[in-house]
């Protein structure tokens, strides 16, 4: 068994594998063709287990365009009947073992309708990628419940007890670092238990600045008419469209329902700038995320399975 980098002369093997192997993979034929293009795909993010000089299994991993790393899983495909694990669990170690050991944790992300779990063939087609995935030390399970909004659910009401306004980077992580204290959020937790509060900060905020189709100026922090500081919201878009992004209410103001208006606000920004859905992710264990995007007329249309590394 050889594992070696993908090359030009792969492409249709892997198309035609793309194809084949839809299912709980993210990646589709448009998708693939799109990423190469602009930097999300890359040869040297993508492996092959290669038998006799024939490919039989691939790996496709998702990365930011200009990063150095990929940060997921996009697709785990295979040629045969019999077992895929120990080639997939081989392809996922490979991967890893190009990173720096202090670097961040790669994850392994399934998109899955809501009833996933009464679908006999899509629980057979992501139990061997977890198992494989879970050799290679990706043992973490986080849940994400994925919600929606559309032009025809209605805008929220917008908030009129808080005041919104612009702020330079250093508040914006001064403010965020209050907000992980007590973070139901599971990514959040992992990235201060790595690197600490303040870098894991300065480095979440570093990706929303890097976000394609994002805009930096649609930042703001959140004030109530004393004029305290309540929390902020990140509206945010990436290669799929506006996203909701982040928004944290401090510790000491939790509990008053000021989530629902600063989700209110980006839905609103978003809204004024034409968008005809906007997407997001809470934990299944973030209750009030949750009931919050309920309120504010969000709909529930999928889960993320999110696979990674456990917290050190």
């Amino acid at each position: 068994m050889t594992i070696r980098n993908t090359v030009e002369a792969d492409l249709d093997t892997i198309l035609a594998l793309i194809e084949q192997q839809k299912s709980v993979n993210t990646v589709t034929h448009d998708r693939y063709v799109e990423y190469v293009a602009d930097g999300y795909y890359r040869d040297d993010w993508t492996w092959v287990v290669e038998e006799n000089g024939v490919i039989r299994a691939l790996a496709i991993w998702w990365g930011g365009s200009g990063e150095d790393l990929p940060f997921s899983i996009d697709g785990l495909y295979y040629v045969g009947d019999d077992d895929a694990v120990p080639a997939w669990t081989e392809l996922i170690k490979h991967a890893l073992a190009q990173r720096p050991a202090d670097g961040e944790q790669p994850e392994y992300h399934f998109f899955l309708a809501s009833d996933w779990q009464q679908q006999p063939e899509v629980v057979a087609a992501l139990e061997p990628r977890a198992q494989a995935a879970t050799a290679a030390g990706l043992t973490a399970i986080t849940d994400r419940l994925r919600y929606e909004w559309k032009p025809e659910y209605g805008l929220p009401p917008r908030s009129n007890r808080l005041r919104f306004e612009p702020a330079d980077d250093e508040a914006f992580v001064d403010v965020f670092m209050q907000v992980s204290q007590g973070s139901l959020d599971a990514a959040t937790a992992r990235e201060i238990a790595r690197v600490g509060v303040e870098t894991a900060a300065r480095e979440e905020l570093d990706l929303y600045k890097s976000m394609p189709n994002s805009d930096r100026a649609w930042w703001r922090l959140g004030y109530n008419e004393d004029g305290k500081l309540i929390g902020f919201a990140i509206p945010s878009a990436n290669a799929g469209g506006p996203t909701v992004g982040y928004l944290g209410v401090l510790p000491e103001h939790r509990g008053n329902r000021y989530i629902d208006e600063l989700l209110a606000e980006i839905t609103h920004m978003h809204a004024e700038l034409g968008a005809e859905h906007i997407r997001a992710d809470t934990d299944f264990g973030n209750v009030p995320m949750a009931k919050s995007f309920e309120r504010m007329g969000y709909r529930n249309f999928a889960v993320r399975r999110v696979l990674s590394f456990p917290e050190s």
